[in-house]
């Protein structure tokens, strides 16, 4: 299988999510150890797990972009593809 070659500008906006997925999980840890009402823990839960599937949404859709027709207009494709992927989530 041929890798995947990312630029930074895929990368950054991945990356944020990413991070913004480990906050919320560090908060989902501090919920639990408070005792925190279980309803508020599965909100941030699901939060961080919507942060982490589309993170791994917008990598799909920069990998395909790699595939793409040489002219295509990139921008709008990714677009196209990553509102795709999130449709299915």
């Amino acid at each position: 299988m041929d890798q995947l070659h990312l630029t930074t500008g895929d990368i950054e906006p991945i990356a944020n999510r990413l991070k913004r997925a480990r906050g919320q999980l560090d908060g989902v840890l501090r919920m639990l150890e408070e005792g925190r009402d279980c309803g508020d823990i599965v909100t941030q839960l699901a939060a961080a797990s919507k942060a982490i599937d589309r993170a791994g949404f917008a990598l799909i859709s920069a990998g395909l972009e790699q595939c793409m027709t040489p002219g295509e207009d990139s921008t709008a494709a990714r677009a196209r593809l990553e509102k795709m992927f999130l449709a299915l989530a």
